[in-house]
């Protein structure tokens, strides 16, 4: 059945490109590099697709197109977007300014412009990676990297999400908010304190799902069972936010399919 349906498709899907072309409605892939841009990107979009009827050499060629064109093109970004400015420039202005950015010379040198070669070892330890022999270097620099990165991110979560989500809930679970406090209107809100208690009690009974240390029976079993059903409601809700995501690109894939490339719509 299933191959039934996805020969049915692509037949429907040649027999509108045969009756397009036919009536002049179809861009010619090989009068303009518009043309042959949308038949490319059409052709590719089907070769993901394929992969609903069954893994096959079409959809891995693009794939790895995919991700291969992805890695280059971010590569050349970081390179010019980061190393450039960042390192290069800092390190020898006056040679980068010649080679890759007209004007960079004219910026003051930063007097610990050595200290730059701390970054450019570590990011040669990187490349090791790829090297045949050494690639256990490259760990050093990962591990500064996962460190620094999560040690900055924790700092700003706890303050940006964690301390700022506490301190509104508990602002307005008092029923008044200052009007100097963010979203604050200093007018007593018996709906917003509702909600606010409604939170607290959520969070409270998911903590207490994973506090070990007390045996979950009793009332406390019952309020840790309630923190099941608020994880469970959670994570459908961001399970749902991510499917409607993806169901949003798939939306934009048929439309340009339908639109862009056969002009049926």
């Amino acid at each position: 059945m299933k191959r039934i349906m996805w020969l049915g498709i692509l037949a429907i899907i040649l027999l509108v490109l045969a009756l397009r072309t036919a009536q002049g409605h179809m861009l010619n892939p090989f009068d303009s590099f518009h043309g042959f841009g949308t038949w490319f990107a059409a052709l590719l979009t089907l070769a993901i697709m394929s992969f609903l009827y069954n893994d096959n050499p079409v959809y891995r060629f693009a794939e790895h197109l995919f991700v291969g064109v992805s890695a280059a093109y971010w590569m050349v970004m970081g390179f010019w977007s980061t190393l450039v400015p960042n390192l290069f420039g800092k390190l020898w202005p006056s040679l980068t300014a010649k080679l890759f950015i007209p004007g960079i010379a004219d910026q003051p040198r930063d007097p610990l412009w050595f200290l730059y070669f701390i970054p450019l070892v570590f990011g040669i330890l990187l490349l090791l990676r790829l090297a045949p022999k050494g690639g256990y270097l490259s760990r050093w620099a990962l591990a500064l990297i996962l460190g620094t990165t999560a040690g900055l991110r924790l700092i700003a979560f706890l303050t940006a999400d964690f301390m700022g989500q506490i301190r509104a809930t508990l602002n307005s679970v008092a029923g008044y908010v200052h009007p100097s406090l963010p979203g604050g209107t200093g007018v007593f809100s018996f709906e917003q304190m509702f909600w606010d208690v409604v939170s607290v009690i959520a969070i409270m009974a998911a903590l207490s799902y994973f506090y070990f240390s007390k045996e979950h029976k009793g009332n406390f079993g019952r309020f840790s069972r309630v923190g099941i059903w608020v994880l469970m409601i959670t994570f459908g809700a961001g399970f749902g936010y991510t499917v409607m995501g993806r169901i949003a690109l798939l939306v934009g894939r048929v439309e340009f399919l339908l639109v862009d490339w056969l002009h049926v719509l």
